[in-house]
């Protein structure tokens, strides 16, 4: 593993949650400092520095993890100390200890770290009940500052990466079925078949990156002031989702059965037309989609709103050597056609 990789992330923190993490952190030493006058508030600077996250409800279960793992290190430090006195090893039983507790309640990795940590830190920096108690009470003002600094200014709201993400898929879902419309009558060489395979995998990255963008931007709104005005944007994109889903798999299965069943003639079965039409016709129907949810990464390029998929595909039967491929093919586009006209 290269050194740069593990100490740099791939992309910056926006600014904003930088100033927002300095503001709380600021907040909090001030005003613990004058409420619990006498040491130096690290345990409420530390306390607002973490809990401001991303989103507030991320912001809540950082202040519950630190909270409790407060509380827990600075009882067990105190009961340490009483029981014990103050001898330089005993900050290192209070870490075991610490550690142990934690892995017997099942905390978290993040929960059974403050354990420890502030265990130490109250033995190193005095184990009295008075000491330890006002470093609970510093450490809970730091996680009220923290919650509601990420609360007021600017809380996040995840929407447009969500918007990006299902555009884009649903966007290549489309261009997708056109490529395979494109290449049924024609024939392939075995460079444009597995470039034609690897273009339909491709949809299942792109699936589950819109899928966790999509997650992203509904645990973004929880808790978040602003919510009401982006939940039903959220619920939109969720349900196209749950629409293109499908059809991803479908594309995919039918570029698969293309790809293991070609030969030359197939172009020759007068049924490949017409499936060719109806695959573009389908890929018309996921642009239509795209854009009534307001999610196209193309709005200037209109579709007509006027569905393209009306009647069912009816066939002759294919010729002996052809049945698998035009039975699966038609079964596929069955089933696309059932997700994008509402049918079962």
């Amino acid at each position: 593993m290269r050194i740069h990789a593990a100490i740099r992330a791939s992309k910056r923190s926006p600014l904003l949650q930088v100033v927002k993490s300095a503001a709380a952190t600021i907040a909090a030493w001030m005003l613990a400092g004058w409420v619990v006058p006498g040491q130096l508030p690290v345990f409420a600077a530390i306390a607002a520095l973490l809990v401001v996250q991303p989103s507030v409800n991320q912001s809540l279960s950082k202040a519950l993890e630190r909270s409790i793992g407060v509380i827990v290190g600075v009882v067990i430090a105190v009961a340490l100390g009483l029981l014990l006195g103050s001898p330089s090893w005993i900050v290192l039983l209070a870490i075991v200890v610490a550690m142990l507790v934690a892995w017997a309640f099942r905390a978290t990795p993040g929960t059974g770290n403050q354990v420890a940590i502030s265990a130490m830190l109250v033995l190193a920096l005095g184990s009295t009940p008075d000491y330890a108690i006002a470093r609970i009470f510093e450490t809970l003002i730091g996680v009220v500052i923290g919650i509601v600094v990420n609360a007021l200014i600017v809380p996040p709201v995840l929407v447009a990466p969500a918007r990006r993400d299902l555009g884009l898929l649903g966007s290549e879902l489309a261009s997708s079925l056109d490529r395979l419309a494109d290449a049924l009558p024609e024939p392939q060489t075995p460079a444009t078949l597995h470039q034609l395979m690897l273009e339909a995998r491709l949809l299942r990255p792109m699936k589950d990156a819109a899928e966790a963008s999509i997650a992203a931007g509904e645990e973004s709104l929880t808790l978040n002031p602003r919510r009401s005005t982006h939940r039903e944007e959220l619920v939109e994109m969720r349900v196209l989702l749950e629409r293109l889903t499908p059809i991803v798999t479908q594309t995919i299965g039918m570029t698969r059965a293309y790809f293991d069943h070609y030969d030359d003639s197939i172009g020759e079965e007068p049924a490949v037309t017409a499936i060719a039409e109806q695959l573009r016709r389908a890929g018309h129907d996921v642009r239509l989609a795209v854009q009534i949810a307001d999610v196209s990464p193309e709005p200037e390029a209109l579709t007509s709103a006027i569905p393209a998929l009306t009647a069912p595909l009816v066939i002759r039967p294919p010729s002996s050597t052809h049945w698998i491929l035009i039975g699966s093919l038609m079964e596929d586009l069955r089933r696309i056609r059932a997700e994008l006209v509402d049918e079962e």
